[in-house]
Formats: C-alpha cells, structure tokens, sequence
C-alpha cells in the first residue's frame, strides 16, 4: 500500500472526477451522476483498505507520503494518517460517497453542482491527511470556494445571506490561523533549524519540545490557531453561521458540512493546539470545559425552541460539539479517545438526520414542524429510519451516539486536569435528557400526530435513496454493538499521546 500513495489517490481522485465533469463537452446528466459516484466509491474503498492495512501496533503516523515542495521556506508535502485522522478519513470519503445519492434529484446546473461536491470532499480530506502546517491551512482555504457556491446557487430561503455569513466567520476563523502559524513559524525555525526539521512539520513540532519558547509567545500561537478551530467547531459564541448555512443549504451539502466540515475544528485542536503545545492547552483547560457546558446547555436548550426540521438538527449539532469541547480539553486517554469517536459518531448520525430531513421535504414540501404530522403511516420506511438516527443522536444504547457519549463522559469524569470536572461532567450530562426531549418530541410530531389529509398522497423513500439512508443505519448500529473497530485505532495512538505528556494516561 506505501508504495502506490494511497493518500494521494483518496485525496485527489475526486479532483480527477470533478475536472472529467467539468471539461467533458456534452455529457448526460446519468453520466455525470456516474462519474460522481465512480469518484467517490473508489476513495471510500481506498480508505477502507488503508483502515485494514494500519498497524493497531504502532501509534506513530502511517502511510507516509513525504517530499520538499517548497524548499525555500522548508515546506513539504507531507501527508499521513494515525488513530486521530484515519477515521475522520473513513467517514468523509463515507459521506462522499452519501452526499452523491443524496444529490441524485439534482434538477440544473448538474455539471457543476456535482464538479463542486467533490472538490469539497478532496479539500477536507486534505486537511486531515496533511501533517505540513502550511498543506494543512491550503486544504483549509480551499474548502471555502466550492461550499459557498454550493450554498449559494444551489441552496433554498437565504442562500446568499447564509453562504456570505458562512464565508465571513470562515474567513475570519483563517485569518487567525494563519497569524498563528506565521508566529509559530517565525518563532520556532531557529530552534527548529537547529535541529534539522521544518517549522512547518506538525510532527516534528510535537516532538521537539518548543514549549520551552517563551509563555507569551506560546500562548499567543495556541490562542490564535485556537480561535481558528473554535469557529470550524463551532464554540458558542462563534456558532451562529452554523444554524443558517445549515437550513439554507441543499440537502447534500449539509450532511458534508455537519458530517465532515465541522470535525476540521475538532481534528485541529487534537493535531496542533494540544499536540504542538500541551502545557497551554493544559492552562487554557479550565477556561474551556465551562465554555463547553455552556455550549452543551445552550444548543440543546435553543434546539427545543426550534420550528424547521434542519434548523433543529443544525443547533443539536451545536450542542453535540460541546461533548467533543469537553472530551478534548479533559485531556485524559479515554476522554480524548471518547471524543475522537464523538466526531466519528456525530458525522454518520447528524449526516443521516440530514438525509432525512432532506427527504422528509421533498415529499411533503415542507420542514415546518407544526405542519406536518402523522407521516409515519404515508411514509414508514422513512418514519423508522429517521426515528433510528434520532434515537441514536439522545444515546440509545446499541447505536454508536451511546458508546460516544458513554467513553467521553467516562474520560472527562476521571481527569483531573481540571479542578471541579467532576461537577462540569454531570452539568454536562443533562444535555442527554433535553436531547431527548427534543428528539422524541420533533419525532412524535412529523410521524406519530394525527395524520393530515393533505399528506395522504406522498410517497416513501425510493430504492437509491434507501441505499444511502440504510448504508449510514448499518455504521450506526455496527460500531454501536462494536465499537472496538474503531476505537482500537485510535487507542494506540492515544497511548503515544499519553507517553509524551500530550494527555494524562
């Protein structure tokens, strides 16, 4: 597998896809549809393949593709996956390969909707495959360009407001990011010229040590890299693009966005904010697990107030975020742990949640809540499968939300990084039962109310659409009653973690 790239081909086979879409003349609207899907198949099952070919026992990056690419500021292309990134991989180039049939109703412009959906899928893999700082924020930016057209030509409502905002909070979020990685940069490449290694290399700045830099300087690199990922997270209060450019998005879109985009912010914090600087991240901890409670409490409470199917699901994800926050800057084995399988997690039941809401609009032609009612006897298929995702989303047991859940608050209740998490975590834990108020209470009310006539005429989930939805139920319930799959991953890397100092064992 080492000697055929195989991270530069999940990479940009679906680059190589989107430009066959784009530049073939004349092509039919089932050819396109077919190229997308060839072009995100391939990738899934390349991930896959990388998945069974890792080394559960070695914790180190793997898959190391590595050359100078620009040597005059030391930059390389150096990609690589671990326990970490490798099933934040799986799961984009999963939902990829989701978002092309879920998008199969396309009804204009199909050349480039499709050209820009995997594009978008090509930038996020990028950015948790490449291990150069200056790679890593390339990827970052690139993502930018296809979602806003995504958002903005094919979205509903306020598209352009939404796709805007959207850009806006980005572009603020890569500016401090970029500020941060030019100080860490600067500052770091004596010592790191010293000792032969790139200033760019996220590895090699995790092992030299440049805690012993000056605090002011280390504080002010975390603080800005941090800001950066708090947005792509997002934090409360740096959430409220999120709401918007989910409701307004097209169906597809939100799904990768709930599903990949926002496990960019997560994944950040892990690679660079903790690992490159351990000691502040272990500082800044007790600020940040109570701006985590708070974002925890505040999403799942605004989520009960919520009216549109996708507006809730896009506040739940607000909340569900701030279980990721507080996993992470727990920073312990199993809390970290917990919250890398939290993402995971978070991405195949917030995507499906998305898929559904998408198509409970497409046969009633509405997401209004108060409108719909008793769809469960017009469409049962549909019925089960999204009060499956809901169910999976408050933590049922048996489903992978619960394992999630249940690692991260285990981790975080036994830290002791923080003085008084012990009080936080239960805090926290009341956000399960207000997600289950509001999940149980959105279901009730679009399935199982009194039925309307108005409904009485549409249709259930087709065959292709039954594909993608039943696809994401099988993860769901696989890593639910197994959870070890993934986790024994991402154990082994934690371990090296641990042995560092980077985490508490």
């Amino acid at each position: 597998m080492e000697a055929i790239h195989p991270l530069s081909l999940i990479i940009f086979l679906p680059v190589v896809g989107a430009l066959l879409i784009a530049l073939l003349p004349k092509l039919e609207i089932s050819r396109i549809k077919g190229l997308a899907l060839v072009f995100t198949v391939i990738p899934f099952a390349l991930s896959l393949a990388v998945f069974g070919f890792f080394d559960r026992g070695d914790g180190g990056v793997q898959f190391v593709e590595r050359f100078s690419w620009i040597p005059q500021i030391n930059v390389q292309y150096f990609l690589g996956v671990d326990g970490i990134s490798l099933p934040l991989v799986i799961l984009t180039t999963l939902l990829g390969f989701i978002a092309v049939l879920v998008s199969w109703k396309i009804d204009f412009r199909h050349k480039e909707y499709f050209a820009y959906l995997l594009l978008l899928e090509s930038s996020i893999l990028g950015v948790f495959c490449a291990l150069d700082l200056l790679l890593f924020f390339l990827f970052w930016e690139i993502e930018v360009i296809p979602m806003y057209f995504l958002i903005s030509i094919w979205g509903k409502g306020r598209k352009d407001y939404s796709a805007i905002k959207y850009v806006i909070y980005t572009i603020f979020g890569s500016a401090m990011m970029l500020a941060g990685i030019l100080f860490l940069y600067f500052k770091a490449t004596p010592y790191m010229d010293s000792i032969g290694q790139s200033a760019f290399d996220m590895i090699a700045l995790r092992d030299a040590g440049i805690e012993t830099q000056p605090i002011t300087f280390l504080a002010a690199a975390f603080g800005l890299l941090l800001t950066g990922f708090a947005v792509k997270l997002p934090v409360v209060p740096l959430h409220t693009w999120l709401p918007d450019a989910h409701t307004d998005a097209p169906t597809a879109v939100s799904v990768m966005l709930a599903g990949c985009l926002l496990k960019m912010g997560g994944y950040g914090m892990i690679r660079v904010c903790m690992s490159i600087f351990p000691g502040v991240a272990s500082d800044a901890a007790p600020f940040l697990i109570p701006v985590a409670i708070i974002g925890v409490l505040y999403g799942a409470a605004v989520t009960l107030r919520q009216t549109d199917l996708k507006r809730l699901i896009a506040y739940s994800s607000v909340s569900h975020m701030g279980y990721v926050l507080l996993g992470l800057f727990a920073l312990s084995h199993i809390s970290v742990t917990g919250a890398t399988l939290q993402m995971f997690s978070h991405g195949v039941i917030t995507g499906l949640l998305f898929a559904m809401c998408g198509l409970v609009y497409e046969k009633a032609h509405t997401r209004h809540i108060p409108d719909l009612g008793g769809l469960a006897r017009q469409m049962p298929v549909i019925a089960v499968v999204f009060s499956v995702a809901g169910l999976a989303a408050l933590g049922l047991p048996g489903t992978v939300g619960f394992a999630a859940e249940f690692v991260t608050f285990l981790g975080a209740f036994a830290s002791e990084v923080v003085a008084g998490i012990r009080v936080y975590t239960l805090v926290g834990i009341l956000g399960v039962v207000l997600t289950a108020g509001y999940i149980l209470w959105m279901l009730e009310r679009v399935f199982y109310h009194q039925p309307k006539p108005e409904f009485d005429g549409v249709g259930d989930a087709d065959t292709v659409e039954k594909v993608s939805t039943f696809a994401l139920v099988a993860v769901i319930m696989l890593l639910g009653i197994y959870p070890r799959i993934l986790t024994d991953v991402i154990d082994v890397t934690m371990e090296g973690l641990a042995q560092v100092g980077i985490i508490t064992p």
